[in-house]
């Protein structure tokens, strides 16, 4: 038995132009309001599923690492680690995790790994009793960014994986810790070996991990890219790939980054895609 549990964590407000690319401000403001420094709101959620044997988390979110200074320019909304809280109302601990999928290694999507903030100590790799997986490609990114995005990655965060004797590099579509209902898929649209985490859950549709490909449900829209990106061109083809995919196969998206939905269906409607069946959270 698989169960899905979708685990809110820190939330971030980030520039709304930045997180719409190319789309101008009177069409993405029709979507969502920006505050007066045209920042929008974000989530930072994390995919848990419990099996009979094994606890398994899709990404750590944001979490609470930045000291304040850093925390005010990211837009990190919240100083305590919302995700630990999060496991907990899941009746769990983040010593219960098993195995930590990481999709890539911007600080959004894996500084939860780390402990929160406190003045005058270095933080801790949480998450003690789990293996981190992390795409080969992805994993030499971190380690050698560009420098129009060194400022993603947590050089401290790299360390501490590599010392911990428990990162495992992946460059497969299957991995053994994991068994026969993971497979994963692979993008390089937004950064390089962006890992996506395809899960079949027994009598139901099943889910993909979306990841920054797809990051909330207004990204489902073709022409639609961030300029986070590192490829906007490349990244639409590979979108278009996945929305086909999940089409064909009745597949749901699983969202990090959408204010509001957490999973949808997708339908596909005179060539254009359209998430379907929305819903807010996936209850523990």
């Amino acid at each position: 038995m698989h169960q899905l549990i979708s685990l809110k964590g820190n939330s971030q407000k980030l520039d709304g132009g930045a997180m719409f690319g190319h789309v101008p401000k009177a069409l993405w403001s029709q979507w969502i309001t920006p505050d007066d420094k045209n920042r929008i709101s974000l989530a930072c959620r994390a995919l848990l599923i419990r099996e009979p044997h094994k606890n398994v988390l899709l990404e750590a979110g944001v979490g609470a690492f930045f000291e304040p200074a850093l925390r005010e320019r990211y837009g990190v909304e919240e100083p305590h680690h919302v995700l630990l809280d999060s496991l907990q109302q899941a009746g769990l601990s983040h010593t219960d995790i098993d195995i930590v999928v990481l999709s890539h290694l911007h600080f959004d999507h894996a500084g939860g790994l780390l402990s929160a903030w406190q003045e005058g100590k270095a933080p801790s790799l949480l998450f003690p009793n789990a293996r981190y997986l992390v795409s080969k490609a992805g994993w030499e990114r971190a380690c050698h960014p560009h420098m129009r995005d060194r400022a993603s990655f947590v050089p401290a965060l790299n360390v501490l994986l590599n010392a911990s004797q428990r990162l495992v590099i992946v460059d497969d579509e299957k991995c053994d810790l994991l068994g026969d209902d993971y497979r994963f898929s692979f993008t390089n649209g937004h950064t390089p070996g962006l890992m996506h985490t395809i899960v079949n859950v027994p009598d139901e549709d099943p889910v993909i991990f979306a990841s920054d490909l797809i990051p909330g449900s207004f990204w489902v829209h073709l022409p639609v890219a961030m300029g986070y990106d590192r490829s906007a061109e490349l990244l639409i083809d590979e979108k278009k790939a996945m929305l086909e995919f999940a089409v064909r196969q009745q597949a749901r998206l699983f969202y990090t980054h959408d204010p509001a939905i957490a999973l949808s269906s997708i339908k596909e409607e005179k060539g254009k895609y359209l998430p379907v069946n929305g819903v807010a959270h996936l209850p523990a």
